[in-house]
């Protein structure tokens, strides 16, 4: 067995008994300190990890094995469909929630691979009901 896959079962191990690992990418300083806030409440979540773009998301997906990316669409650089597409391609055990203000992204967001996608305008337990839908409460 090798290293990287005793460490993709020792994450699904941790995940199954409620140890989320969430990263957040967003290229907003405040919204991303505004969703750690919120998800942080949730008893399950053991980690969190920030992203400044898609890049740099991508980057993080691959050594740092999150359960899930929060993933902002509208970023400099590599933007959230791109990194999704990505991440979904390499990792596809890694969920991925498409956050946005515009409720037109939605379909792309999906046609990406995204495993959810939620209307940043939304209330905020919108966000913790798909954490709980797509990496399992």
């Amino acid at each position: 067995m090798s290293i990287g896959s005793r460490t993709g079962v020792r994450r699904m191990v941790e995940t199954m008994c409620g140890h989320w690992r969430l990263l957040i990418a967003d290229d907003s300083a405040r919204t991303r300190q505004s969703i750690r806030a919120l998800v942080s409440t949730h008893p399950a979540v053991e980690g969190l990890s920030e992203a400044v773009d898609g890049c740099e998301a991508v980057a993080l997906a691959e050594t740092w094995i999150p359960d899930a990316v929060l993933m902002d669409i509208r970023m400099p650089g590599m933007d959230g469909l791109e990194a999704t597409r990505m991440i979904k391609a390499r990792w596809p055990h890694i969920k991925v929630i498409i956050l946005s203000m515009y409720g037109d992204y939605e379909a792309q967001a999906l046609a990406a691979g995204a495993d959810e996608f939620v209307n940043k305008g939304e209330p905020p337990t919108r966000l913790l009901q798909a954490l709980d839908a797509v990496i399992g409460a």
